[in-house]
Parts: structure tokens; sequence; C-alpha cells
């Protein structure tokens, strides 16, 4: 069992906020999280609306739930139960009255943005969002950090007992989604081209996102690729980072970069199976950029933006976080333990009047580039991050 950073947060959150919605794609531990966080809570139910029983129960929610007023009720793959939302609005309300007025319910989700929708209708000031990222560097041991960046963040997939199982589970994955996960989301797309798909994005990791091209490439229209690319982004299984504007009086790259959130889904995507593979292949620096960037947002306090900044010219700083104490900084990530930085990155730090500057790298030291940018190890940043929150 490997204790997971996020836990801290989702109790925070219950201490804070009547119903707690913690998101996050399929096999990544929200259930294993929301039990342990159950162990902590002294009167609490789980139920899992995939399981017929546990549904049957909810035949009649408002009076079911009803019946557990003074207990968390945690809510797994809910969903599934979109009209339950509307019966959860008036249970806060109703247990608010009676004086519980946080920590009544934990609702899992595997679907983001249609989870949000449905919740942002009915539990407006009601609720607050948690996401659990995949296993990050700092909940494993140093010696396993490349597995990790290897094998991606799912327990499973990390766990396995070799990489060549690894990888096999991690197909396994994928062919779930494709053919059973996603048509339960109401999507009529032929597996084998949304697979087509999810393997090209692999191929643009880190790159430009252009829809056309990849229309032309799969013989489909530009708007049903944009709308395969949102459900790939609703399931938490693609990243589109978004560019930063700032009037800075000069032409700036307006399209999202995107990236396949795990790394692991990501190499097996591309067939690379071995630490070997992996580092003789042209998408290993991007493939490290997207690991750099998914640790760095789980260990993001709450409230944060990120997005990329680039000119036409070509400053361009790799990620810009934008903290809820309104600081800005920027950050380049390199592969190398010995990175060195040219003039562009400097240029865009001015450019958006970054706070802090730092260079991600894959080494151990922690060492001054310049005299306002520090070169830092992946995990030592994530820690700088973390004890702001």
């Amino acid at each position: 069992m490997i204790e997971r950073d996020a836990k801290r947060r989702v109790l925070r959150s219950l201490a804070e906020a009547p119903a707690v919605v913690l998101l996050g794609p399929r096999q990544v531990g929200k259930t294993t999280l929301a039990k342990e966080v159950a162990r902590d809570v002294a009167n609490c139910l789980y139920v899992d609306l995939e399981d017929p029983a546990d549904s049957a129960r909810l035949a009649d929610p408002a009076r079911y739930l009803a019946a557990q007023a003074g207990r968390l009720v945690v809510l797994d793959e809910v969903q599934r139960a979109p009209g339950l939302f509307q019966v959860l609005r008036g249970q806060i309300d109703l247990r608010r009255r009676d004086g519980q007025r946080t920590g009544q319910f934990l609702l899992l989700g595997s679907a983001s943005d249609a989870l949000l929708r449905q919740s942002a209708e009915s539990l407006a000031g009601r609720v607050v969002y948690d996401e659990l990222p995949g296993l990050t560097m700092l909940e494993v041991e140093a010696s396993a950090q490349g597995r990790l960046w290897l094998r991606g963040g799912f327990p499973d997939a990390f766990n396995s007992p070799s990489d060549s199982a690894s990888s096999r589970w991690r197909l396994s994955f994928i062919r779930t989604y494709l053919e059973r996960d996603i048509p339960q989301f109401g999507a009529r797309v032929p597996a084998h081209t949304l697979r087509r798909l999810w393997t090209m994005l692999g191929h643009y990791q880190g790159g430009l996102l252009n829809a056309a091209d990849l229309a032309r490439s799969l013989g489909a229209s530009t708007p049903a690729v944009v709308r395969y690319i949102d459900l790939l982004a609703d399931l938490m299984l693609v990243r589109r980072l978004p560019p930063y504007f700032v009037n800075v009086g000069k032409r700036l790259v307006k399209t999202p970069k995107v990236y396949i959130r795990d790394s692991g889904v990501l190499h097996s995507l591309l067939g690379l199976g071995s630490y070997d593979e992996l580092l003789s292949h042209p998408v290993v620096g991007a493939s490290w950029e997207g690991f750099a960037i998914e640790n760095l947002l789980a260990a993001a306090p709450f409230g944060t933006d990120a997005c990329f900044y680039r000119t036409r010219a070509g400053a361009e700083i790799d990620l810009l976080l934008l903290l809820p104490n309104r600081e800005r900084w920027a950050i380049e990530i390199k592969l190398s333990s010995a990175p060195r930085i040219g003039k562009g990155f400097f240029l865009a730090a001015a450019d958006v009047e970054a706070s802090e500057r730092f260079v991600v790298h894959s080494g151990s030291e922690t060492f001054p580039l310049s005299a306002d940018t520090l070169a830092i190890p992946l995990p030592a940043l994530m820690a700088r991050l973390a004890a702001l929150d």
C-alpha cells in the first residue's frame, strides 16, 4: 500500500465543505483512497454505483440518503447516476439546517467535464473538486523513480512484477477504455479510429495541437477530431496545456500543447516496453517533459493554473504556474542532468514578469544557472510546491 499525498487534501476538503468530488481516470486509485479516508472518519458508508446491489439501494435515493444523516456517504462512479445530483442538493441543505455543515458526501467520478457539468448545476456553492493523479515522484522511493517514468502512475502498472507484465496491464487498460468505457459515455466512435488518434497524439507529445492535420491523417473531419480529443481530455487521459496570453506587444502562439497524461500509457501506445527502448526513442525528451508537468501539477497548491508561453520569435517557457498567491513560476524542463538554457527562456520569463525561474532536470543536484534561475531536480521542485499548499 502506497500512502497517497492526496489523502490529506481530501480530508481537508471534507472538513471545509459539505461535498467533495474526487476526480480521476479509472484504476488510478480513487476507491482505495476513499476507503482509506473512510477509516479516518468515525461513521462512513460506501456505495458503489457500478454494483447492482448497491444501486438497488438507491431506488428511492432521497429516502435512502435521508436515513444516512450524520454519516459520510461515499458514492463511487457517481457519473452513472446523473439524476442523483438534484437529490444530493436537497440532502445537503437538510443536513446543513440540522447542523452537519461539512463532511457529508464524497463523490468519486471518472469523467471530469461531464461530471462537472452535472454537479455544477445542482451543487453550486456546496462542493469542492479534488483530482487524484497517478502515483508521483514524491510517493515512491527514489530508486523506483525511473520505473515510475517508464510504467506510469497507475498503481497496478507501477507495481507489476516486471516491465512486460506492466506493459500487458497498460495495453489491457487502453483496450478497456476503447471498447467499454468510452462507449458508456455515449460516444459513437469506432474503437480503431480512437486508438489511431490516441497513438497519433502520442507522437505529437508536447507539440502544438493541430486538429486539421490529425483529421487529414485519420480521414475524419476536423470537428469530429476535436470532439474525440475533448472526450479523451474529459476522461483525464489527455492534457491540453493552454497558452498564456499577456499584452507584451509580440506575436504569441495561441494554440494549446497536447500531452498524453500518463507516461506509461504514452509508452504503450508507442510500443516502448523497456527503459532502454524509451531512452533511444525520439519521444524521450517530450515524454520526460509531460511526466514532469503531471508531477508538478500534482504537487502544486490548490487553485494553481498552468499554461505555457511562446512567442513567434522563439521565446518560450515550457510550464508557467500561476499560483494562488499571485506568483508566476517560469519552469524549463530538461532531461539532461547538466542542463543549459538559451536566451529564449530568459526573454520569456521577463515578458511574463516571472517571480521565480527554475530549470527542472533529471539529476540529483540543485545549483544556480544565473543570478535568478535555479537548476533543480523534479522531486525537489515538487517539494517546494507542496510546501505552499
